[in-house]
């Protein structure tokens, strides 16, 4: 069995390179984000997303995360505008979370880290095939979103709620009837650059679109992120948590604002 990347000392960020040499490439993710570097450019339009809740399909537990697969076969759940030339298919959705509540985004802002971040995951049709877009520049766009403590949010409860169903890696339920759009701030202003998947194998493939505004959630319901584990349901139990990548070095790229 090769060695399995994971975020242990033995395994985590530091050694991904090891396994996956792009991982020390020119366009890493996560960045840092210094705000009074980033410039608005006044050609970023809105964007937009259009998802087909009856486009959701299951969640999963695979040891690094918690994941929800969306039917990606046709142009059903898409994302427009913004920094995108055309239309993207949403794949999947995940999250990045702490130990505890004072960290675990992956990207951070003028030094502020937030108690996680979702990755909306979309393809770029043209290419085909989700495979063939991981190997363009503008193959994939994911749309980040900070999770920050404060209030309960209703709409990430069905979300949690979920997680009963798969406590351990491997593990995989129905979810079905769900549009992540009721996560998104009311706020759509985003900074946008070019960057990477933040796991293994770190391709360089991703138009980014974080959102300024973050989510807000309780700590309670970062709590039942953290009641995983990442350990099957037959070996010692492992609690999943700390599965995010600390900021990469940015060489040199720009990133914009859609806002002044």
């Amino acid at each position: 069995m090769a060695k399995e990347w994971g975020y242990a000392s033995h395994n985590g960020p530091d050694h991904w390179h090891e396994l996956y040499p792009i991982a020390k490439g020119d366009n890493q993710s996560p960045i840092e984000l210094h705000t009074k570097d980033i410039k608005h450019d006044p050609s970023l339009q809105p964007w937009s997303a259009s998802y087909d809740p009856g486009s959701a399909k299951t969640i999963l537990n695979n040891g690094k995360t918690c994941r929800v697969v969306f039917d990606d076969t046709y142009d059903r759940s898409m994302l427009r505008g913004g920094p995108l030339s055309g239309p993207y298919r949403l794949r999947q959705f995940h999250l990045h979370w702490g130990s505890s509540d004072d960290h675990g985004s992956e990207h951070t802002v003028d030094g502020v880290k937030y108690a996680a971040e979702l990755h909306l995951v979309h393809w770029n049709p043209k290419y085909n095939t989700f495979g063939e877009a991981l190997k363009q520049p503008d193959g994939i766009a994911v749309v980040g979103i900070f999770l920050k403590i404060g209030r309960e949010k209703g709409e990430f409860q069905i979300f949690l709620d979920a997680l009963d169903k798969i406590k351990t890696k491997g593990k995989e339920a129905p979810f079905t009837h769900f549009d992540p759009s009721c996560l998104f701030p009311a706020c759509r202003d985003y900074w946008t650059y070019r960057g990477s998947f933040t796991t293994p194998p770190c391709e360089e493939c991703i138009v980014w679109l974080l959102l300024k505004e973050p989510m807000t959630v309780s700590s309670d319901q970062m709590a039942k992120l953290r009641s995983l584990f990442s350990s099957a349901e037959n070996e010692p139990p492992v609690p999943l948590v700390g599965n995010w990548r600390p900021p990469q070095p940015i060489k040199g790229r720009v990133v914009k604002a859609s806002f002044k």
